[in-house]
């Protein structure tokens, strides 16, 4: 015990209460909304935790929900790297997804899954860097917003998917509801337990962890750190600040189209008008909670990806609506950002 007292720092005794405080004061303050609107807090949350992470099938719609925030997450990390703020993960994934669905249902129908899912992992890749590539062109290019141009494209990108599920890509057998033909069997990513979660989650981790070493530890990474700490000093010692940040937007946008791909193979086996919607937006919350760490945003993926099954949870026992689960993720952000503002200063 005394070996591990000297190992800890002289206040770490403070940063555990600073802690405490982070996780307490969401929880507290949630539950005193839930309060005034007639609801049992104690009750409420004691039911979405034993619904969620009491059973098999609670456990296994997180890991369905947190997939694609892992990698969503991942993706706005590594933009961040390079000093763009980039929110157009909603698109990114939604362009992914209709390119891996499109390929499945044109291109490889009748292909073994063992060539067929890694082509379609390419088409969702290339997908969400088209995407992305547009942003990223705009602000090396014309010097546009990336913030901007990113928000843009995700309206846009709705408005495409819209298209081609009610137009060209259309199942002719689906009585009239927007959405493509379904995948082949052999396309399908196998499942766990022979539920809703796919390997699919072992590729988001993997990843996380992949890009957190390049981050960390490869000359790339390093100047990405750079680049996102001073363009103007970058550029001066030597760096491709330009260039350095298309190749962010690219991969960035790559790892959100293949999220896309994971969702069609995995978990909807078709592409529909509202598949992966706001899976951007909470992706980018679980980044800027793991303030750009791609292993920290594999814990804020999860726990975002707990929330939001819990909402739907909290909407059967309390009668509010799901959405109301976003105050909560909202409060949690501003306390972890307040952390990381008090750690910085």
């Amino acid at each position: 015990m005394t070996a591990l007292a000297k190992k800890l720092p002289a206040d770490w005794w403070k940063n555990a209460l600073v802690w405490a405080g982070v996780i307490a004061v969401p929880i507290v303050a949630f539950g005193l909304f839930l309060q005034t609107q007639g609801v049992n807090a104690i009750q409420t949350y004691g039911t979405m935790i034993s619904s969620t992470l009491g059973t098999s099938y609670g456990i296994g719609e997180v890991v369905v929900k947190s997939t694609p925030l892992v990698l969503i997450a991942v993706a706005t990390a590594v933009s961040a790297k390079a000093g763009l703020v980039n929110v157009g993960g909603e698109g990114q994934f939604a362009i992914g997804a209709l390119a891996a669905a499109a390929a499945g249902m044109l291109l490889l129908q009748d292909v073994p899954g063992i060539i067929g899912i890694p082509c379609m992992a390419l088409a969702g890749i290339a997908g969400g860097m088209l995407w992305s590539g547009v942003a990223g062109v705009l602000k090396v290019k014309a010097n546009m917003n990336e913030t901007i141009t990113t928000l843009i494209l995700n309206y846009i990108a709705v408005q495409v998917v819209s298209y081609f599920v009610y137009g060209p890509l259309k199942d002719p057998d689906s009585f009239n509801w927007p959405q493509t033909a379904r995948i082949s069997s052999q396309l399908r990513l196998p499942s766990l337990g022979g539920g809703r979660v796919s390997i699919g989650i072992f590729f988001a981790v993997g990843l996380a962890v992949i890009l957190w070493l390049v981050l960390k530890k490869t000359k790339w990474g390093y100047k990405l750190r750079v680049i996102g700490g001073n363009p103007i000093a970058a550029a001066q010692a030597g760096y491709h600040v330009a260039k350095n940040q298309l190749i962010a937007m690219l991969v960035s946008g790559g790892l959100a189209g293949f999220a896309g791909m994971l969702e069609i193979c995995g978990v909807e086996y078709q592409m529909r008008q509202t598949t992966g919607t706001n899976y951007g937006y909470l992706g980018f919350l679980a980044a800027w909670m793991a303030w750009n760490n791609p292993l920290l945003g594999i814990v804020t993926a999860f726990i975002i990806g707990f929330l939001s099954v819990a909402g739907n949870t909290m909407e059967i026992t309390s009668g509010l609506p799901s959405s109301s689960i976003r105050i909560l993720m909202s409060i949690v952000l501003l306390a972890i950002l307040w952390k990381g503002r008090r750690k910085k200063a």
